[in-house]
């Protein structure tokens, strides 16, 4: 279904963005941790844009780190690129609104595809980096192992194996399960003007499961904060499939184009 959305919510409502024709690119996000740890708000103030508020839940930042297998890669209208469409990726995420939009912002973003962190870069402003992965599914969950290229042993690593020990169930507003995964737009700076992006994307609301954690090794913000110990939260989900809209700027009087 090429005119419109060829995915439609039956669960419960999805504000759709407002060109419901214009998406560009289709995605399908598969065995995702989503590991979220408290943050203190002025530890994020400094990495996040002046132009963008840190979105709270009862008076706490978080920040989550989201490892996952990407699959299913296409730009609308086209074929499959070879050897692109399948790969791990990492994202370290927090928080943010701008005017009365809530959104994501990305402190990182790790593949093992080079052409991928090279093309998003390029076109979607976003601080991607090259990284060594290796993903193993088992019986007992998923086994996830990444290191980013050109860092010292023991930067920008990530070491875990995890796995759903609930049935599935959909978040309610208002928890912080649902403040925490039901979001549809990410904001992003551009490094050299410094302006304000965004971009939407649309899927069904997630199956989440509450998820078992092991974790080894965790040093992807390392750079700018330590995360210690154990996630607060740690979620499982199968995965969904994605439409993702271009990224547009944001108007100068510091308004959104939506």
């Amino acid at each position: 279904m090429e005119g419109g959305l060829p995915i439609k919510s039956t669960i419960h409502p999805i504000k759709w963005p407002s060109d419901q024709k214009g998406w560009i690119m289709r995605q399908t996000w598969e065995h995702l941790l989503f590991a979220h740890w408290v943050v203190p708000f002025d530890v994020l103030r400094k990495l996040v844009p002046d132009s963008l508020q840190i979105d709270t839940f009862e008076g706490q930042a978080w920040v989550s780190i989201i490892p996952f297998m990407m699959t299913g890669v296409r730009l609308r209208g086209l074929p499959p690129i070879p050897f692109t469409t399948t790969f791990p990726e990492i994202n370290v995420r927090t928080y943010v609104k701008l005017g009365q939009k809530s959104g994501i912002y990305f402190l990182s973003l790790d593949a093992s595809k080079p052409m991928i962190t090279a093309i998003a870069k390029q076109w979607y402003r976003l601080p991607y980096a090259r990284a060594a992965m290796q993903v193993v599914q088992g019986s007992e969950g998923l086994h996830f192992q990444s290191r980013r290229w050109g860092k010292p042993d023991g930067a920008e690593a990530f070491h875990a194996s995890y796995r759903p020990v609930s049935d599935c169930f959909f978040a309610e507003s208002g928890t912080l399960e649902y403040w925490l995964t039901e979001r549809y737009t990410l904001f992003c700076e551009c490094s050299r003007s410094k302006k304000i992006f965004h971009a939407d994307v649309y899927h069904e609301p997630w199956r989440l499961q509450k998820a078992s954690l092991e974790l080894q090794e965790n040093t992807m913000t390392h750079a700018a904060f330590s995360l210690e110990g154990a996630p607060q939260l740690a979620l499982y989900a199968r995965g969904v499939q994605s439409l993702v809209w271009p990224i547009k700027p944001v108007k100068s009087e510091g308004k959104p184009s939506w």
